[in-house]
């Protein structure tokens, strides 16, 4: 039997929800957000009461959220409350990456869009700010595993400004600052000189660059354009200080559930979740409630970023 050739779209296949179309359509600030929190990140229903939180702050400070996802063989940029449900409910979701998009889109799969993905993602759908809880990073044994994020390359590729708090506090933060240093991504810290370490506000590291308002970092990203530099710009927003847990108290959880997965044989992309579940259990949940003040947050500050790119777009 001959099977007919696959035809790819003319057009990357994008679907865009009502609420985006309409801030496209009249130039409105849009901020992207990722799907693993939902799928990958919190149990239902507390992931799709996390996301709507998410989406609600965005709204707040004065811009339109765009929740990114693969569903039915096309990228929804922006997803409907009762997408957000459904999906928040599905079971076997992919989770992709730069290397597992376009193989997810052709065979009609569900996927949830890390970083990396939601990046490409969201600089399709013409948006430029990314709000996320953190970035992926180097991780730690990396010398041996070479088991560096794909996030950092995303960051070095695509002109997307995302905001977090920072890189996971369980990767290597010295060698992560390394290679964005290496591959030429500016590392932004909000309103501090230190790196923020994203359950607590510093990870002891300086950060390459300082900006104190929305509009000098609007202003960078307007400007790297101009100069046709490649890549995006990480913009480390420090949690909270009323929600952070303090380094020297998550450091201890985070060296023992790293012994743990060690123990465990824990490798590859199980390592986060693993590590992640670890923490949560030693703090007793208090480091969940941390994540969603940081998200939060970073989504308030996208926000604020957007509507300063709107204006110089005007």
């Amino acid at each position: 039997m001959i099977r007919p050739a696959l035809v790819p779209p003319p057009v990357p296949p994008l679907a865009f929800s009502p609420e985006v179309a309409e801030a496209r359509a009249a130039g409105a600030p849009l901020v992207a957000l990722e799907s693993t929190i939902i799928t990958h990140g919190m149990p239902f229903p507390q992931n799709v009461e996390t996301a709507a939180r998410v989406e609600a702050a965005v709204r707040a400070a004065g811009a339109t959220p765009a929740t990114i996802a693969v569903i039915g063989g096309r990228i929804h940029i922006g997803l409907t409350a009762e997408e957000l449900d459904r999906l928040g409910r599905a079971q076997g979701v992919a989770k992709l990456s730069r290397a597992d998009l376009a193989a997810c889109l052709v065979s009609g799969r569900t996927g949830a869009t890390t970083v990396a993905a939601t990046m490409i993602c969201a600089r399709l759908g013409g948006i430029d700010v990314f709000a996320t809880g953190g970035i992926g990073g180097v991780h730690r044994g990396a010398e041996n595993s070479f088991d560096i994020s794909a996030d950092l390359m995303e960051l070095a590729e695509t002109p997307v400004t995302v905001v977090a708090a920072g890189a996971k506090a369980i990767l290597d933060l010295p060698k992560t600052l390394e290679v964005l240093e290496t591959r030429g991504v500016p590392v932004v810290a909000f309103g501090q000189d230190d790196f923020p370490a994203f359950w607590s506000r510093s990870s002891g590291l300086a950060a390459p660059l300082r900006m104190d308002t929305a509009a000098e970092i609007a202003a960078a990203h307007h400007m790297r354009g101009l100069l046709g530099l490649p890549g995006g710009q990480l913009v480390a927003n420090p949690i909270p200080a009323a929600a952070e847990i303090p380094r020297d108290e998550i450091a201890p959880h985070i060296e023992a559930a790293l012994a743990e997965a060690e123990a465990q044989g824990i490798a590859a992309k199980a390592v986060t979740p693993f590590l992640l579940q670890q923490i949560f259990e030693r703090t007793g949940g208090r480091s969940l409630a941390a994540n969603i003040a940081l998200v939060l947050s970073n989504a308030r500050l996208a926000a604020a970023i957007a509507r300063e790119l709107a204006v110089i777009a005007r």
